[in-house]
């Protein structure tokens, strides 16, 4: 008897882990798990309605069909290693190789056996590279997504191409077409999930950074390459695995590279990182994008959130006070974080009314870091914390120019005298030698610090 109990209890922890009222979707707001199921079914829907419509495939069709899913899942266990540690380091959109063989599919493919291929492929990359990192929801989600992006760059192929074969009939123009469908489809989904998930989404977040674009073009122009090859001779498309494998590691060099210079917590730039791109940019710099100073922030009291909520909750609020920075400083500026509560900024531009300017972004800064709010997920329900404040130091980069590590240490004794002031102060220095670096709060006179506060409490 105990032998069948606990035969019976593992069991039963399965059957409850994959009933649906624990599925993650129901943790997500209502109005994002309305859309991900409205565009799940809308994909069901259309694929079945394709595959009604579409008469018996010939063994021509299926050959093409079993190809482009086998070269798929090769490629997947092929670049099994490379992939997840991809899928690892990468920040923001995830590009998918595997369109090579989907957009493929789309080109020559009747729509219900592209939409078969679409969702092959997509489930196996996430059961062998995503899992269990990314909910089954969300690659569920995402195959749907490109089983839509499919179905509509066949309608374009279909609508264009006249002839014996809709590909060879419409031409470089409807591959064109179907290429910019497929992107527009997916694309915009993705993009709108994106968008109402994130608490603060941004056209990076949403849109993906510009070279991510650019591989997925060039993903799916390979894409159409293998489709013509298909049309040729299909066994020629085991040509495009090769170059496809190579490319795999070649994006994830990049990753890598981008990784080592990237902070974890904020993704801001690591001290190291930062440290280079302003050598850089002091080297390299012209009257009217030089250096206009350095500010050196540190937040106030920061080890009571740590002590009191949790290093998770300091986490959140670390998070939280980067994308302040990130929304009063430019794309140009130069923001990183110097470890543990310490972040540092170096403004770019013309140096006419530096100090002036610094001094203004640094209380902007100070004042939209007061006005954060940081919800954190408990146990017990959301906790909301607020009353941040930080000190800044500044240095001002002289007209003549000067080394990184001068305006460092200017700026760096500047905030120590923000720090004695009573905290919650702006504090500029001019000069290695001064010992007085002029202070800027509402006219000058230091605030007391303030504690942090918990909502509720």
């Amino acid at each position: 008897m105990p032998a069948q109990s606990e035969g019976a209890g593992p069991a039963a922890r399965a059957v409850r882990r994959w009933a649906v009222r624990r599925w993650p979707l129901w943790e997500l707001p209502h109005r994002l798990v309305f859309s991900v199921l409205v565009v799940e079914l809308t994909a069901v829907g259309a694929a079945v309605a394709a595959a009604v419509r579409m008469p018996l495939p010939d063994a021509h069709q299926l050959l093409e069909t079993a190809l482009l899913a086998g070269l798929g899942i090769l490629h997947t266990e092929t670049a099994l290693g490379v992939e997840r540690l991809r899928r690892r380091v990468t920040v923001g959109n995830h590009a998918n190789l595997s369109s090579v063989w989907t957009f493929a599919g789309a080109l020559v493919l009747p729509p219900a056996l592209a939409a078969a291929v679409a969702v092959v492929v997509h489930l196996h990359v996430w059961a062998r590279t995503g899992r269990p990192r990314v909910p089954l929801y969300r690659s569920a989600y995402s195959a749907a997504t490109i089983v839509l992006a499919c179905l509509a760059a066949a309608v374009v192929v279909d609508v264009v191409g006249v002839g014996p074969h809709a590909l060879t009939a419409a031409g470089v123009p409807g591959i064109v077409l179907a290429l910019l469908a497929y992107t527009t489809v997916n694309t915009g989904l993705v993009a709108g999930a994106v968008a109402m998930s994130a608490p603060q989404p941004d056209l990076v977040r949403v849109l993906g950074r510009w070279d991510d674009n650019l591989l997925e073009f060039a993903t799916l122009s390979l894409g159409a390459l293998t489709a013509v090859a298909l049309i040729v001779n299909p066994w020629l498309v085991l040509l495009a695995l090769p170059p496809l494998v190579v490319l795999h590691r070649a994006v994830l060099v990049r990753h890598l590279e981008e990784a080592a210079s990237i902070d974890g917590k904020t993704g801001l730039l690591n001290a190291a990182a930062w440290h280079t791109q302003a050598e850089r940019l002091l080297q390299r710099s012209t009257p009217a994008d030089g250096p206009r100073g350095v500010l050196v922030l540190d937040l106030d009291h920061f080890k009571a959130v740590n002590d009191t909520h949790g290093h998770l909750a300091g986490d959140h609020v670390l998070a939280a006070v980067a994308r302040a920075l990130r929304a009063e400083l430019r794309e140009r500026d130069l923001v990183g974080r110097f470890g543990g509560e310490e972040f540092v900024v170096l403004l770019a531009g013309p140096p006419t009314a530096a100090a002036t300017e610094l001094t203004a972004v640094a209380e902007r800064i100070r004042l939209r870091v007061a006005d954060l709010r940081v919800e954190i997920p408990t146990p017990d329900g959301p906790l909301s914390l607020s009353g941040f404040t930080v000190s800044i130091g500044g240095a001002v980069a002289p007209a003549e120019g000067v080394d990184l590590r001068t305006l460092l240490q200017v700026a760096d004794t500047a905030l120590y005298a923000a720090k004695r002031a009573g905290r919650n102060v702006v504090r500029m220095g001019t000069h290695p030698a001064a010992e007085h670096p002029v202070g800027s709060r509402h006219g000058g006179e230091p605030a007391p610090g303030r504690d942090w506060t918990v909502d509720g409490e």
